[in-house]
């Protein structure tokens, strides 16, 4: 407002309705209000306060301070004071309190009833919500109720559940027709209000539904057993003042929208916990590759791409990874995919009982386990590091990688069989690398050993299913394997064939390059653990003391404390890259419970680093360390090994006392500071070897987090694949054995890691 702004229809013009005007003479004029306390000081506003009392238009105002106030001094005083937020016109027939509210909010004036007057709101009422209420609640609040969408210019949807099927269709008509509408649920113990869709290049409620399903993928089973199309209806627990306040609090908000008020709430689900009131905020992202608002082919096309590495600098601080970005910058860059409600990860956080100096956090459920191949001690996703960063950091990335390496319905594929696709798609055992003997004992082997071991049925090279491409990084071209393989869960059909995916070789990074490197080293890492375990190998010592860093005193300082003893083996195999075993024993116990940690980087002593740190999240659970037997959740056979393997009876474990202890100057190392450098050097080491390097990019548009799954066929699994190749004929041309180990010698305790 200015001296020169038109008068509307005459309103007076006062000081705005929520302040409390005090003048002390002399002193100042003093504004209050619950936002806080403004003096104005100097004779003339003290002169000019009493006529702005909202009784007058602006050139009374003026014109009775002329005795005090010279007219135009009186007219910049108010236009500043207007600037100041501080006057305004008055409607002397509106509500005071509404306006001083609407004033407090930003939006004051005399357009607010206006406002409200000409959005017509459509109300809309789910499951047990009685939209009569809601409707009369809407009138008394002063909204005005559209008879139909059409007349509609903003709608409202009370439902008692935000996954109700109903939605897709609401949401439909809603985006059809243009109008933005509101969500809410006003019953429960927790009131949920938002978000307002319709926001231009903003969520759909398909973008929200697809986030809320992954918090509740523990209730698939009985959703599917029971057939329902949508959420389990819970038993009703609310009060009547609970859904009173949640139909204001919803009304409210509709309210706030018609009168013109916009802020980042809106785009949010608010949640208010009625038995604490405690409230929070969950931001709603939309999905690009969203099937309702977004491109549908988006995965697929990125899926079908050739994987094309650039050149991208290691960070300084990079940890254990030689990663593109720090751990500090990918927390900072990816923590908002962290949200109970509307994240894909639930939430982070450290492990309470990991020996002081150690550093362990988890993320949650581990997506992978909705396969039909269980994970042991992978229940969860987690991470590790020197630091509780690197440790966070960590948790974040392998649960993103699972996020994105679980079916979602919009993958890539191709429906062929085996013999139509031809010599591009590679037999499924080519990777998996099961032996005939053990497709022939199938059941009776599946019937005593752990779900991660589990043998699926024989590939039927002849049936029609679907196959993904992978870019082949050492013959650039794209070969196949079937998308069970490759992602976790049933298909968009609701099916599991066989074979079923595991997690070797996935890997999340802060580029695609450091995600290649990463998927590669851990395919190199188990199939050198592999050898090691399931021929029994004694390999040498790796010289811990030769390795002079603080971190690693810590964590001997940290393993000693907490009663064990820390060795570390070099596992390392043909392809030269440096992989080390950390294990672990209780000394002083009959129970050794013996642990270990496996690493590989081109980088020994960061090889050594991320053995070191892996084996805290494998050590026993503190609060059980005086019986294993009492460890209930803990699988069978973890119970069995921690309460029966010991050195004497697991020599392998021991370090070859005939081998001197490695030291760093063993290990062939060139530094690299450019992660292309690295896929440059798997790419080379693979092709020597007659392999190839497979790489599918998983990365969703949604995350934009880099996750790949790398494969190269014929590197063992460290899981029980007994299949003729490396896992018999490394060891003899390595030496370390004189001739292969024969399949009934091999280690009956398959790795339960």
């Amino acid at each position: 407002m200015t001296v020169t702004d038109p008068v509307p229809t005459g309103l007076p013009v006062g000081f705005k309705r929520h302040l409390r005007v005090e003048t002390v003479s002399g002193e100042a004029v003093y504004l209050l209000s619950d936002q806080g306390t403004t003096a104005l000081r100097g004779r003339q506003i003290e002169a000019l306060a009493p006529l702005l009392d909202g009784t007058r238009t602006l050139p009374a105002v003026i014109a009775d301070a002329t005795d005090s106030v010279p007219p135009a001094q009186a007219g910049r005083l108010i236009a500043a004071l207007a600037r100041a937020d501080l006057v305004g016109y008055r409607d002397p027939g509106a509500d005071a309190a509404a306006e001083a509210y609407w004033e407090l909010a930003g939006i004051g004036g005399p357009g607010v009833v206006a406002a409200v007057r000409s959005t017509p709101v459509r109300v809309a009422a789910l499951g047990r919500t009685d939209g009569s209420v809601v409707r009369a609640e809407c009138r008394a609040a002063g909204l005005v109720l559209a008879e139909s969408e059409e007349q509609a210019a903003f709608g409202m949807v009370v439902c008692d559940d935000y996954l109700d099927p109903e939605l897709a269709a609401v949401d439909a008509r809603h985006r059809a027709a243009g109008l933005p509408w509101l969500l809410a649920r006003s019953r429960g113990p927790e009131v949920w209000v938002g978000p307002v869709f319709g926001a231009p290049d903003g969520p759909c409620w398909s973008c929200l539904a697809h986030r809320l399903r992954g918090h509740r993928w523990s209730q698939a089973p009985v959703w599917n057993a029971l057939g329902l199309s949508g959420p389990l209806p819970l038993p009703e627990a609310s009060l009547t003042a609970v859904r009173s306040l949640g139909l204001q609090t919803t009304v409210l908000e509709a309210l706030k929208w018609a009168a013109g008020m916009r802020y980042a709430g809106q785009g949010t689900v608010c949640r208010l916990d009625t038995r604490t009131l405690r409230t929070s905020h969950h931001p709603v992202a939309r999905r690009p590759q969203c099937p309702e608002c977004g491109d549908a082919e988006l995965v697929a096309s990125l899926g079908r791409s050739p994987v094309v590495p650039v050149s991208r600098p290691k960070a300084s601080g990079g940890g254990a990874n030689h990663r593109a970005l720090s751990a500090a910058d990918v927390l900072s860059r990816y923590r908002h995919l962290v949200d109970p409600v509307t994240g894909i990860v639930a939430g982070l956080r450290p492990v309470t009982d990991t020996p002081e100096g150690l550093n362990r956090w988890v993320s949650g459920r581990n997506l992978a386990l909705r396969g039909h191949a269980a994970e042991g001690l992978r229940s969860h996703c987690g991470g590790k590091g020197v630091t509780a960063e690197q440790a966070e950091a960590g948790a974040l990335c392998e649960a993103v990688e699972r996020y994105c390496g679980t079916r979602q319905g919009d993958e890539p594929a191709v429906r062929d069989s085996l013999a139509g696709l031809g010599e591009d798609a590679i037999h499924p055992n080519d990777v998996q690398l099961f032996a005939e003997r053990q497709f022939r004992d199938r059941e009776r082997w599946n019937a005593r050993n752990a779900a991660v071991h589990t043998v699926p049925p024989r590939f039927d090279e002849g049936a029609v299913r679907e196959w993904t491409p992978l870019w082949s990084l050492t013959s650039h071209r794209q070969r196949l394997l079937p998308t069970s393989m490759l992602y976790f869960g049933p298909a968009p059909d609701g099916t599991e064939p066989a074979p079923w995916a595991d997690s070797n070789g996935n890997a999340a990074g802060s580029s695609l390059e450091d995600a290649v490197v990463q998927g590669f080293l851990e395919l190199v890492e188990r199939d050198a653990v592999a050898l090691w375990w399931y021929n029994r190998l004694r390999r040498p010592a790796v010289d811990l003391d030769a390795f002079d860093e603080p971190w690693l005193a810590r964590a001997r300082t940290a393993y000693g404390k907490a009663g064990r003893s820390l060795w570390v083996l070099d596992l390392t195999a043909d392809f030269g890259i440096p992989v080390m075993a950390a294990v672990s024993r209780c000394a002083e116990s009959p129970q050794e419970k013996l642990s270990f940690g496996f690493g590989a980087h081109f980088d020994p002593r960061l090889a050594l680093q991320r053995a070191v740190t892996e084996m805290c999240q494998l050590l026993p659970p503190a609060q059980a360390e005086e019986s294993v037997s009492q460890m209930l959740d803990i699988p069978r056979e973890l119970r069995n090994w921690w309460s029966t393997a010991t050195v004497r009876n697991q020599p392998y474990l021991l370090p070859d006392p005939a081998e001197s202890a490695r030291r760093p100057g063993d290990y062939r190392y060139v530094p690299q500071n450019d992660l292309r450098a690295d896929v440059a050097a798997a790419e080379s080491m693979v092709r020597d070897h007659g392999m190839e390097l497979l790489v599918l990019n998983q990365t969703r548009p949604d995350v934009e987090l880099p996750v790949v799954k790398v494969v190269v066929p014929g590197l063992r699994h460290f899981w029980a694949r007994f299949g003729p190749g490396r896992l018999f004929d490394v060891p003899v041309r390595m030496g370390w054995c004189e001739q292969p180990t024969p399949y009934e010698d091999l280690n009956p305790v398959p790795l339960f890691v």
